[in-house]
């Protein structure tokens, strides 16, 4: 797999500045704690749904730490995002167990329906379709998560379906 790098003024340019205050709570729990950069994210990320520009530039300011590295620790770990996240987020499991099962026919029926590519997120924010390497639930291949509900021996159909569903219930 090809990985882009995604360019800072791109990222900055793309977002609409995040509301700090939320943020301060969770910089005076980390005051001076060495170590803390990573709950740092995780926290930032609970709070907004993703990492904001301006608030790597806040976690910045209040640490010391370099922009660079903040970004670094972000880029380099699969579970922190950058951009804002659908609703429900449905992950494919595309490990060995659910590859063989043909998981690729369930991420691409799922990209067609919802018109989306594998990391993008529905215009209606309803939903981000992601690609992950193991669910751990081998035995239901294959395998996809939505909201953290698991849905096991699936077709493209069925979890096409199944998408269907959550949208009908969503807009009820």
């Amino acid at each position: 797999m090809r990985i882009t790098r995604i360019h800072q003024e791109t990222v900055k340019q793309e977002q609409d500045p995040a509301d700090l205050s939320l943020l301060e709570p969770l910089l005076e729990k980390y005051r001076g704690k060495k170590g803390s950069l990573i709950p740092l994210l995780q926290g930032a990320q609970e709070i907004y749904g993703y990492i904001p520009w301006n608030v790597f530039e806040r976690i910045s300011d209040a640490t010391g730490l370099k922009l660079s590295d903040l970004y670094g620790v972000a880029t380099f770990y699969a579970q922190f995002r950058l951009h804002p996240v659908g609703k429900n987020i449905i992950k494919v499991c595309h490990g060995t167990a659910c590859h063989v099962q043909n998981a690729n026919t369930i991420t691409d029926s799922l990209k067609e329906a919802l018109n989306v590519k594998d990391g993008e997120t529905t215009p209606d924010g309803l939903f981000t379709l992601e690609s992950v390497a193991c669910l751990g639930c081998c035995s239901l291949a294959p395998v996809m998560m939505v909201a953290g509900e698991v849905f096991g021996k699936l077709t493209g159909k069925e979890a096409v379906r199944i998408i269907r569903d959550i949208r009908i219930k969503e807009n009820n």
